[in-house]
């Protein structure tokens, strides 16, 4: 019987059945032509990309010192009202041509490249203000803190240091920059302010990028005060000299006193202090041969480069300062960061937008700031003292002289939270040695 195969084979036909001239059938095929999109317009407000690059403005000359109408430094950010004048402001163009114009300093550029210039060329503003910072920290063996009630949350010796930073910055500023000396009374009194301010708060006990921000106005005020030649090496020195001495003194208070993170973001923030190192750090590895956003999960990458580069200097601190391992469980948003296409010229930018955004665009950070003579409020900024602010920030008074949000969780100021450092320091100090921090299931 034959199988269902032989019955359904087909025979080929006969070379007497197959035309000489077949019939050219493609002529009857229709023909496919692509579609023509006319081009599109461009017009002088369309976009080269949805996230353009965000310039630097100019960073202007140092004014005459005679021309500038000094005054103590005060909160003039009361309302959003105020807070929409100053993004509007010449002050807020300054800070952020200033803080900007460092950035772009510090491009491809190592920190121990910056120390070797600043050997061949001294500059004794720089080394003065070294002098300074040496200074604030050396008083802190003056102040210990009191650990008696074992709390993670701030010191209240805190309050006795800071006190004492605001008899001897004066003194110090004539022993460490003479050249202070010939300054008005009150350009010292607006300097020195914004120097206390950029340690804290005495009645919070805490620190945040608010904080931080003085500093950066502090090193302005040099250079506005033309104490300070305005040149990249100057601005590198700034950067990568000043800075990181500041943030040792800042990391030594913050595991001395457990300063409470000014209004943390918890895991979806950069870090719970600071910043502008992230903001830096990223321009330095711009152009970077090897060293990739990836390349900060790799542990041993960060101990041999984070000594030359503030961005991974902060990670590796991040990563000493919690209580788990693993950047994927307690900062999600530098892991998701440490993905992004475009290297580190892309981060640069997402940390100016930031800057811009999540520090000078927030009511909550810039309600504390402080308006001088130099960094000056705008007409129709309301005053303290006007709306019954209390004035400075004594005890009880955080939380008096601004606009508070109906819609926050427990207060407009942040939520009253523990330090990371402060656990840790604990942790370690109960155990009697370093302690390891545990890791996370599964990472």
């Amino acid at each position: 019987m034959p199988s269902a195969t032989t019955q359904s084979r087909v025979e080929p036909l006969p070379d007497s059945a197959i035309p000489l001239h077949p019939p050219d059938l493609s002529q009857k095929l229709p023909k496919l032509t692509p579609r023509s999109n006319p081009p599109k317009k461009r017009t002088a407000n369309s976009r080269s990309s949805p996230n353009p690059s965000i310039p630097t403005p100019c960073l202007p000359s140092p004014p005459e010192v005679d021309s500038i109408r000094f005054v103590q430094p005060t909160r003039r950010i009361l309302t959003t009202q105020d807070h929409e004048l100053f993004l509007q402001s010449p002050a807020h163009t300054l800070i952020t041509s200033f803080a900007f114009t460092l950035s772009d300093a510090v491009r491809d550029t190592t920190i121990s490249a910056a120390e070797a210039d600043l050997l061949q060329n001294p500059c004794p503003i720089i080394n003065g203000t070294l002098g300074i910072l040496t200074e604030l920290e050396d008083l802190i063996a003056q102040h210990p803190p009191d650990h008696a009630s074992g709390s993670r949350f701030g010191n209240p010796i805190f309050r006795d240091y800071l006190a004492s930073v605001s008899t001897n910055l004066p003194q110090w500023h004539a022993r460490h920059l003479p050249s202070t000396s010939s300054l008005p009374p009150a350009a010292l009194d607006e300097l020195t302010t914004y120097l206390h301010a950029s340690l804290g708060s005495s009645s919070r006990i805490d620190y945040g990028s608010g904080h931080e921000l003085h500093f950066l106005i502090y090193l302005l005020l040099l250079h506005q005060l033309s104490l300070l030649p305005s040149t990249p090496l100057t601005h590198r020195s700034l950067a990568l000299i000043i800075l990181p001495r500041y943030l040792r003194l800042m990391r030594t208070l913050q595991s001395t006193y457990y300063l409470e993170p000014a209004g943390s973001h918890g895991v979806w923030g950069l870090d719970d202090y600071h910043f502008l190192p992230f903001l830096l750090g990223a321009s330095q590895l711009t152009n970077h041969a090897f060293i990739t956003p990836r390349g900060i999960h790799n542990e041993a990458l960060l101990d041999e480069y984070a000594d030359e580069f503030l961005y991974l200097d902060m990670v590796r601190q991040v990563n000493a300062s919690k209580t788990v391992k693993g950047l994927r469980w307690h900062s999600p948003m530098l892991d998701d960061i440490s993905s992004v296409r475009g290297g580190w010229a892309k981060v640069e930018q997402g940390m100016r937008r930031m800057f811009l955004g999540e520090v000078l665009g927030k009511l909550v950070v810039m309600q504390h700031f402080l308006f001088g003579g130099v960094v000056g409020a705008v007409e129709g900024m309301t005053r303290e003292g006007e709306r019954g602010a209390g004035v400075g920030e004594g005890e009880g008074e955080e939380h008096e002289g601004h606009e508070h949000k109906a819609d926050s969780w427990d207060d407009c100021c942040g939520i009253k939270v523990p330090s990371n450092v402060g656990a840790v320091q604990e942790m370690r100090r109960k155990m009697g040695g370093t302690g390891e921090l545990r890791r996370v299931p599964f990472d």
